[in-house]
């Protein structure tokens, strides 16, 4: 059972709309190419820039502007996550057995050759974005990684994420962002090649662009808007709980932020404190949290921890905190989400910033069949296989009759003319009527 000490008020979007206006944008970027591209620059960013690829002088120009310390924070950032993926690489290898006695199968992890990272930009410059996807795609081995982002109407990016681009192993800068930069990277305009995989976060725009395109290039997943959920008993910190849900409402007005407890106390003491929290905060932030909070925060109460967990696990959130006692417990009973920060000493936002883990994770209950971005995403798993002539007799003859039970005699007779061709004279049962 559950208690609603504050429930949502849940409303849906319509997105047809999105999704005509979008899948008309590709359609016209697919056929009028870069000319196109500009042009929904110039009609959406007001675009009067000279050039979509970032010159090496550009480049050089903005990071000039860049002051030591931001470079520090960006660096410190860079080499936990770098340290991270690159922990996460050596969990993927290549091996190879005998299967039986001649013939032997084996794999290999083969990064894609072009990946393009989507870095978000408007209302808020998403330096760690950058960091976040450009990294991963390098540590993974990526040879050719392309960053997209919105510029101003000059055609700048925010120099702190040229200089994130720059030091994470960007092979290109592109000063274009919504849908027209998800389609640059698909169609390999501007002089690059197409992308084998789009990732990154986005409006609801870039991923309904990212949506329709899947199949012709890759993607990392469908996101939604972001979401987060903290599940906390009687020990947990009011002030922290309350400022870590609106740390998360800040991102927009449709981002659901949950508290999940067995403590009526606590639960009553956050609903009271969140107000003044969300007053407190500059705008746009307080607008956004405001309105996300409204719409779209609950605060539950749950008889005990084990009704806490299956709570979380039917929401499936995209960032997970535990803020209770017997931390272990409940990294051991949890399974549904994005990311887990496991006490109060963590929280979302080192996560979306520095502490290592990727910050690009599934949204809208997606953590029930997919984990975040990682270095596993840049990889194909693939699979080969080589065998001597007495190896594949008892495979061949396998493969014969469960064709023929099928009805594919074509496949049959791959398997029967190897075995006429490697044991002439033999007789072999090649279908379960003989």
């Amino acid at each position: 059972t559950r208690e609603y000490i504050k429930s949502a008020s849940l409303c849906v979007e319509p997105t047809d709309s999105v999704t005509a206006l979008v899948a008309g944008i590709l359609d016209d970027i697919r056929t009028g190419r870069e000319d196109k591209a500009i042009e929904y620059c110039q009609k959406f960013d007001n675009f009067t820039g000279s050039s979509i690829v970032l010159t090496h002088g550009q480049i050089e120009a903005a990071v000039s502007r860049v002051s030591p310390d931001v470079k520090a924070d960006i660096e410190f950032a860079y080499r936990n996550i770098k340290k991270f993926a690159e922990a996460q690489l050596t969990t993927i290898t290549d091996f190879e057995c005998e299967v039986v006695p001649g013939l032997r199968a084996g794999q290999r992890a083969i990064p894609v050759a072009t990946a393009g990272c989507y870095v978000p930009g408007g209302r808020y410059s998403h330096i760690a974005s950058a960091i976040m996807t450009i990294t991963t795609a390098k540590v993974a081995g990526c040879k050719h990684v392309i960053v997209s982002s919105p510029s101003d109407d000059q055609g700048n990016l925010p120099p702190a994420i040229v200089y994130a681009a720059q030091l994470c192993g960007a092979d290109v800068i592109m000063a274009i962002g919504g849908v027209q930069a998800i389609a640059t990277m698909a169609f390999g305009l501007f002089d690059q090649p197409r992308a084998n995989i789009i990732v990154g976060p986005g409006n609801q725009y870039v991923a309904e662009a990212k949506r329709i395109l899947f199949g012709e290039v890759g993607i990392d997943m469908i996101a939604g808007p972001t979401d987060s959920l903290i599940l906390a008993d009687a020990t947990a910190d009011v002030d922290i709980i309350a400022t870590d849900l609106i740390s998360q409402a800040e991102h927009g007005y449709n981002s659901p932020v949950w508290l999940v407890t067995d403590c009526r106390n606590i639960g009553e003491k956050v609903l009271a404190a969140i107000p003044a929290l969300i007053e407190a905060l500059p705008e746009p932030n307080r607008d956004s949290a405001k309105r996300a909070w409204s719409t779209h925060g609950e605060i539950v109460l749950c008889a005990d921890r084990e009704a806490m967990a299956s709570i979380s696990d039917e929401y499936a959130p995209e960032h997970l905190t535990v803020q209770a006692q017997d931390l272990d417990w409940w990294l051991a009973n949890l399974t549904n989400y994005g990311s887990l920060f496991l006490g109060e000493e963590t929280t979302v936002s080192f996560g979306d910033k520095a502490s290592g883990p990727n910050h690009v994770l599934p949204t809208s209950r997606a953590a029930t069949y997919t984990g975040g971005l990682s270095v596993h995403k840049f990889l194909k798993l693939v699979t080969w296989q080589k065998a001597t002539q007495e190896g594949i007799k008892e495979v061949a003859q396998a493969t014969a009759r469960i064709s023929r039970l099928e009805g594919m005699e074509g496949h049959a007779r791959s398997a029967d003319v190897r075995l006429r061709k490697y044991f002439p004279g033999e007789v072999f049962r090649l279908s379960h009527d003989e």
